[in-house]
């Protein structure tokens, strides 16, 4: 598949430059995709950015080196592998392998090796994927914001327990209240893959009702959106409708990510129940 034989370029390129200074537009260019259409893809399809396997495969290579080679000097490596510094290549190191780059050379030292990534694509068939095109003209939001990182799957623990505690506080039951009738949205935005790091927002449509200081006003660009219904109890379906979208749907179409805010939106009602449907919006263009 042309799709899956393009990510395997970026791999292999990355893979041969991991001594270089790497230029996520010569990635992203390998792959022939957007900068942000692969960094999205990539993160979506692994829980790690780009940044965050680069930086374990290095940290693995150097590792390897260090126990290898007794002429190795630490400062050595730690340029080789685009460190500024012995002290940044200490910390780094230690935080994936939990030791010094120094004690890496004890003997019986435990160290973590971090694999080259393989991408697969299991052809099931056997469940069709609906979804419609939807052009939004811009539209304001308002609501409760956080910033999360991108790095470790932090953000796929921090956002459900930002709902928890918008529900817990009474900021959805507010917003749902001065909303007349509206969905409720969560907007994943700010997606900066450089500083790995994004904002999610708990939100209705702006009215202009809602008076709280404490609230984040922002604007949702017109796009063109791709929009998935979930059918089933939270969070369970709707994760399983997002695993789908960029596992199978944007690979299989001519279809790319734009850079734009991802949307959930959800109508009021019991979200654990059977049937309860929400949808997941996706910005796109065509390729």
């Amino acid at each position: 598949m042309e799709w899956l034989d393009r990510m395997m370029a970026a791999i292999d390129y990355m893979e041969e430059h991991m001594e270089e200074q790497l230029d996520m537009e010569e990635i992203a260019k390998t792959a022939y995709s957007s900068t942000f259409h692969f960094q999205r893809m990539f993160h979506m399809l692994t829980g790690m950015t780009v940044a965050e396997y680069m930086r374990k495969r290095r940290l693995t290579l150097a590792a390897q080196e260090l126990v290898m080679s007794a002429d190795a000097r630490v400062l050595d490596v730690a340029l080789k592998y685009s460190y500024d510094s012995p002290e940044s290549f200490a910390k780094a190191f230690r935080r994936v392998h939990g030791i010094t780059p120094s004690a890496a050379r004890e003997p019986g030292a435990n160290l973590k090796a971090y694999p080259r990534i393989s991408f697969h694509i299991s052809l099931k068939g056997d469940k069709d994927m609906d979804y419609r095109i939807v052009e939004r003209k811009e539209h304001e939001v308002i609501g409760k914001l956080i910033k999360v990182s991108c790095k470790d799957g932090d953000n796929f623990r921090r956002v459900p327990e930002f709902w928890r505690e918008c529900y817990k506080n009474g900021t959805v039951e507010m917003l749902c209240a001065a909303s007349k009738g509206k969905e409720l949205l969560g907007i994943c935005m700010d997606m900066d893959y450089e500083k790995e790091q994004m904002s999610y927002m708990i939100a209705v449509e702006n009215n202009g009702s809602i008076k709280d200081n404490s609230l984040t006003i922002r604007t949702i660009p017109a796009a063109n959106w791709a929009v998935f219904t979930s059918v089933g109890p939270m969070p369970g379906a709707i994760q399983k409708v997002w695993e789908r979208i960029f596992q199978e749907w944007l690979p299989a179409t001519g279809y790319e990510h734009a850079d734009a805010p991802e949307l959930e939106v959800y109508p009021e009602g019991d979200n654990q129940a059977e049937d309860y449907r929400c949808e997941v919006w996706i910005p796109v263009v065509k390729k």
